[in-house]
């Protein structure tokens, strides 16, 4: 059988105050277009379809549309809540869902039969599909208790609970006849994140060893690390990472989807397809005269000043890279903290002493920002 594995469309994603609309629909278009030409059996979505858990009209309106297209090529559909979706929301969707032929998970139901999904390819394939939304850590507790695994200890990690999740989801995982999937969103342990993934859900305490997976398993879809990439585990793990560059952490990531083929006796051949529909992202750096003789890249960017902070700079460069979505400072050219700069005493002294202080800590010598502060303070204290 064949295979379509994807993730992390971030449907809705706002870069900089920058909608990326247009961009998803020309990229989704592609992952369809992809569909259509390599005629899988079964298309993953493995979590993170929006960006937002309240997603807008227009963004539900487009994931939608996205997975109706994909089912309409003949392939079926499994498509799983990330940590940015809204798993209610999703699972308030089953009924569309049903009715347009797709599986739909967004969060961790009671009955864990709800999760493990059963199909046949047009050639009479057999599969099944073990489907784990994202779990956070409290949630991760309460699954277990739920399904009666064993007495959910205060002190056990989330890795243990998860590794007991999915031990239940897979422990149909003997028919030798049968190909064996799984898809969660989660992070495991050694492999690398792509630069857009909220921190609080990428540090170690959310991490599981890619021991959890069975040996048993033909081919692990994996979603929430954007950059496309094998995992060394029991059996071949992989995120497809997200069709687009999420944000400018992201800009050197090749964004495509995985394409698998593989039979209950037969190892999985994995390929990527690049999906290149979105607008690049590009980093500028230099000094404002380096700027002005430079030829602007095509794509969003990102502008590090090689120059010390001063008042107007930002709208000069702006003048220059009208598509620069964000201009900063250098960090290079930024004192580090605890570098040595003196503290200033704040006691018997004046705002525009402490101010000025500031701007000196901070390399930052301009009189017109002093002026513009002196004007606001008057104002504050009128």
């Amino acid at each position: 059988m064949k295979i379509l594995h994807t993730s992390d469309w971030h449907v809705g994603k706002v870069l900089k105050g920058q909608s990326r609309a247009e961009e998803h629909k020309q990229v989704l278009a592609g992952v369809i277009e992809i569909a259509h030409a390599e005629r899988p059996d079964l298309v993953i979505v493995a979590g993170d379809l929006y960006d937002t858990a309240a997603p807008s009209p227009e963004a539900t309106r487009l994931v939608t549309r996205a997975l109706t297209a994909l089912r309409r090529t003949g392939a079926d559909v499994v498509a799983i809540g990330g940590n940015h979706d809204n798993g209610h929301a999703l699972d308030a969707l089953r009924p569309w869902a049903e009715a347009a032929g797709i599986t739909l998970r967004g969060g961790v139901r009671e009955n864990p039969a709800e999760h493990v999904i059963d199909g046949v390819t047009a050639d009479g394939e057999r599969w099944q599909l073990a489907a784990l939304p994202f779990l956070s850590q409290r949630y991760a507790v309460r699954a277990v208790e739920m399904y009666d695994l064993t007495a959910a200890e205060a002190t056990q990690t989330y890795a243990d609970h998860l590794g007991r999740v999915l031990a239940k989801l897979t422990e149909g995982f003997t028919e030798p006849d049968r190909v064996h999937l799984v898809t969660a969103h989660l992070t495991v342990v050694g492999a690398t994140t792509g630069g857009g993934e909220r921190d609080a859900h990428t540090v170690l305490g959310y991490a599981v060893p890619a021991s959890v997976f069975p040996g048993t398993a033909h081919y692990v879809a994996l979603g929430h690390l954007h950059r496309s990439q094998r995992v060394i585990g029991p059996c071949p793990v992989r995120y497809s990472g997200s069709p687009l560059a999420v944000d400018f952490g992201e800009q050197e990531n090749v964004c495509s989807v995985t394409l698998v083929e593989v039979g209950a006796h037969s190892a999985a051949r994995i390929r990527e397809v690049p999906v290149a529909a979105a607008v690049p992202l590009r980093t500028v750096r230099g000094t404002l005269a380096q700027l002005t003789e430079a030829t602007p890249p095509e794509g969003w960017l990102r502008v590090f000043v090689r120059e010390q902070p001063r008042a107007g700079l930002r709208e000069e460069v702006q003048e220059l890279f009208p598509r620069a979505l964000e201009i900063r400072i250098d960090p290079e050219l930024l004192p580090t903290p605890g570098s040595g700069t003196r503290v200033a005493q704040r006691a018997g002294r004046s705002p525009r002493e402490l101010f000025a202080d500031y701007l000196g800590s901070r390399g930052h010598d301009d009189d017109g920002v002093r002026d513009l502060f002196d004007e606001l303070l008057e104002e504050v204290e009128r």
